[in-house]
C-alpha cells in the first residue's frame, strides 16, 4: 500500500498553481478581455451549503472558537438593537406620523422584525458560519449587496460614535462641539468637526474584539445590564409621573388633531417605518454563528428572543413618553429628555438619560463592530476582497485583520463626518438585505438543491418577481396616491391579488427541501409577509438614500468587474486544479 501510495505521488505530483490575473500588466490584461466569459461563469456559479461549511471556510485557517450559548446571543441582540435610535426616533414619529399611538407603531414594527429574524434564523441554523446575510445569498442569489451591507455598518458605527460624544456631553452638562470637537475651517461644511472621542472609542473597541469573542460578550452583557437600569428608570418614571390624559389630549388643540390616533391608520404604518429602523442590529448575531456551541439551539431562541425583548422594551419606552408630554409638544431631538426636563424638579433626570444612552451607544457599537468585521472575514473567503482580510488569528479565534482593517476605517470617517451627514447615508442597504434574505429563505425551500434548470427555479422567480411587483404597487399607492375612496380600493385590489398570489404559490408549488433542524414557520406566508413589509420601508425612504444606493453600488460593481471576479476566478481555478489532482490520486490508489 505505501509503494502504491509512493507511485501515486511520484506519478502525479502538487501541480504549481496556475497564474495570477494580476501578476503582470499583460496577465490582467487578458484578464480584462475575458471578464464578459468570467461573470457568465460566476453568475451561473451558485455554493452549496457543504461547500460554505468546509471548502470556503477553511481559507481563514484556523477555526472561530466555538464559545458562544443562547444568553450570550440575546445579549448581543439587545446590545445589538437598543442604541441611540430609539431615542431620536420615538419623538419624530410620534411628533408627526402616530401621535399616541407610537407603541403601536413599535409593535408593529417589533413584528416585521420578528418576521425577517425567523428568515435569518432559518439560515443561520442552517449554515452556521460568520458571513450572515452574505453568505445566505452566496448560495442563492447575488454577491454585490455584501458590499453595500459594509458600508451600511461602517457609516452607521461612525454617526454612533460621534452621537456618544453628544450623549456622554450631556450626562455631565458639557456643550460637546465647544469642548470635545475640534473645527477645521479650511474643511468644507460637514466635515469640519474633528471628533477624536468618537475615534478614541472605535479603537478602543476594535482593541477588545480582536482579543477574544466571549470576552466582548461578556464587556456586552455588563454594559446591557447597565443600560436596561437605566431604560427601565425611563419607563417607571413615566409611568409615575405621566399623566393618561397626554394620550388623548395635544397641548394645543387648535392646531393639533386629538384622540389617540390623531393621524389615523395611515400615521400610525407611517410611524413604524420611522422606528423600524431602531431594530436594525438583530442581523449582527447571525455573524456569530460559527462562534455558537449549538447553532439549531441557541440561535433561535438567541435571534427570536432578542427582538421579541426589545419589542416590549421600546413599547413600554413609547408609552412611557406619551403619558409625560402630549404628542404635539414633543422634543424631537432628544425626546426623552426633554420630556423630563420639563417636570419640575426633574431635570437630573436628563443627565440621567444621557448617562443611559452612553451606554445604550457602546452595546450597540460593540455588537455592529462584531457583525461587520465577520462580514468582512467571509466575503474574503470568497476571494472578491483580498484574501488575507479573511484569516483568523490561531490564538484569538477572532477575524483579526478584518477588524483592525474596518476599524481603522470606521475610526476615519467618524473624526471628520458630521451625524447629519452620516445618517443620510444608513438604512437602505440593510432593508434591502432584509428583502433578499427573505426572498432568498422561499428561493432555497421551493427550488430543488440538486440542481437549478430553468425548469426547476422559473415557477419560483416568477412568483417573487410577481409578489415583489405587487407589494412595490401597494407602497406606491399608499405614498402617492391622495386619500380617497379611490386609493382605499386600489389598497385592496393590491392586498387580495397578494394574498391570492401567496395561495396559488403554496398550492401549485411543492416545497424541495425541508430544514433539518430549524424551518421558518408556515411557509411561504412567514418570508412572503417580510419581503411585502420590507418593501413597503423601502417606500418610505427618500430620494438621497436611493441616489446613496446607485452611487454605492456602481462602485462596488466597478470593484467587482475590474477585481473581485478575477480574484475569484483564479481562486476557484486553482481549487479545481488542486481537487482534480486529489480526486486523480485517489482512484488511482484504488
Amino acid at each position: 500500500m505505501q509503494n502504491l501510495t509512493a507511485t501515486a505521488s511520484s506519478s502525479s505530483p502538487s501541480p504549481p498553481p496556475l497564474p495570477s490575473s494580476f501578476s503582470s500588466l499583460r496577465a490582467y490584461g487578458q484578464a480584462v478581455a475575458d471578464t464578459p466569459r468570467r461573470l457568465r461563469w460566476r453568475a451561473g456559479s451558485v455554493t452549496t451549503t457543504f461547500e460554505e461549511m468546509s471548502r470556503l471556510r477553511a481559507r481563514s485557517g484556523a477555526d472561530m472558537d466555538r464559545s458562544l450559548r443562547w444568553p450570550d446571543l440575546v445579549g448581543l441582540g439587545i446590545g445589538g438593537m437598543v442604541g441611540a435610535g430609539v431615542f431620536v426616533a420615538t419623538g419624530r414619529a410620534a411628533r408627526f406620523d402616530a401621535g399616541p399611538a407610537i407603541v403601536i407603531s413599535y409593535a408593529i414594527a417589533g413584528l416585521c422584525a420578528i418576521l425577517s429574524a425567523f428568515c435569518y434564523t432559518e439560515f443561520a441554523v442552517d449554515m452556521p458560519v460568520a458571513g450572515g446575510a452574505f453568505s445566505y445569498l452566496r448560495v442563492t442569489f447575488a454577491y454585490l449587496t455584501g458590499a453595500n451591507l459594509i458600508m451600511e455598518y461602517v457609516f452607521s458605527n461612525a454617526a454612533v460614535a460621534r452621537s456618544f460624544t453628544a450623549y456622554l456631553g450631556t450626562a455631565i452638562g458639557v456643550d460637546t462641539t465647544a469642548k470635545w470637537r475640534i473645527a477645521v475651517n479650511a474643511l468644507p461644511e460637514g466635515f469640519n468637526q474633528l471628533d477624536l472621542l468618537a475615534v478614541t472609542v472605535i479603537l478602543l473597541i476594535s482593541i477588545c474584539i480582536c482579543c477574544s469573542t466571549k470576552e466582548s460578550s461578556v464587556l456586552n452583557m455588563i454594559l446591557t445590564a447597565i443600560h436596561i437600569a437605566f431604560i427601565a428608570f425611563i419607563i417607571v418614571a413615566g409611568f409615575v409621573r405621566g399623566d393618561v390624559r397626554n394620550l388623548t389630549h395635544p397641548a394645543n388643540p387648535a392646531e393639533s388633531p386629538g384622540g389617540f390616533m390623531p393621524y389615523g391608520v395611515a400615521g400610525i404604518f407611517n410611524g413604524a417605518a420611522m422606528v423600524y429602523l431602531s431594530y436594525i442590529g438583530y442581523d449582527a448575531v447571525s455573524t456569530m454563528a460559527e462562534e455558537v456551541r449549538s447553532p439549531e439551539r441557541d440561535i433561535p431562541v438567541g435571534v427570536a428572543g432578542s427582538v421579541a425583548v426589545v419589542t416590549v422594551l421600546y413599547c413600554l419606552m413609547a408609552a412611557s413618553m406619551a403619558l409625560l408630554v402630549p404628542y404635539d409638544a414633543i422634543n424631537t431631538e432628544s425626546p426623552f429628555s426633554a420630556a423630563f426636563g420639563g417636570s419640575d424638579g426633574w431635570g437630573w433626570a436628563s443627565n440621567v438619560i444621557g448617562a443611559g444612552a452612553s451606554f445604550g451607544i457602546l452595546t450597540s457599537l460593540l455588537v455592529s463592530m462584531l457583525g461587520q468585521a465577520r462580514y468582512l472575514c467571509v466575503i474574503g473567503r470568497s476571494s472578491v476582497v483580498p484574501a488575507w482580510l479573511a484569516q483568523v488569528h490561531p490564538k484569538t479565534a477572532t477575524p483579526v485583520n478584518a477588524s483592525v482593517f474596518l476599524g481603522v476605517f470606521t475610526a476615519a470617517i467618524a473624526l471628520f463626518t458630521e451625524l447629519d451627514v452620516l445618517l443620510n447615508l444608513v438604512s437602505i442597504g440593510t432593508l434591502f438585505v432584509f428583502y433578499m434574505v427573505g426572498n432568498a429563505v422561499i428561493y432555497r425551500r421551493y427550488v430543488s438543491a440538486a440542481g437549478s434548470s430553468t425548469a426547476s427555479t422559473w415557477p419560483t422567480l416568477s412568483f417573487l418577481l410577481a409578489f415583489s411587483s405587487v407589494a412595490l404597487a401597494f407602497t406606491l399607492v399608499w405614498k402617492l396616491a391622495p386619500a380617497g375612496a379611490a386609493k382605499a380600493a386600489l389598497l385592496a385590489v393590491f392586498t387580495a391579488s397578494a394574498v391570492a398570489l401567496l395561495k396559488a404559490f403554496q398550492l401549485l408549488v411543492p416545497e424541495a427541501r425541508k430544514p433539518e433542524h430549524w424551518g421558518v414557520p408556515l411557509m411561504p406566508w412567514v418570508p412572503a409577509t417580510s419581503v411585502f413589509l420590507n418593501v413597503f420601508l423601502l417606500g418610505s425612504l427618500d430620494g438621497a438614500s436611493y441616489l446613496r444606493f446607485a452611487v454605492f453600488s456602481a462602485l462596488a460593481v466597478a470593484a467587482y468587474v475590474f477585481y473581485g471576479v478575477h480574484s475569484s476566478f483564479d481562486a476557484e481555478e486553482n481549487g479545481s486544479l488542486f481537487k482534480a489532482v486529489a480526486e486523480r490520486n485517489s482512484s488511482q490508489l484504488v
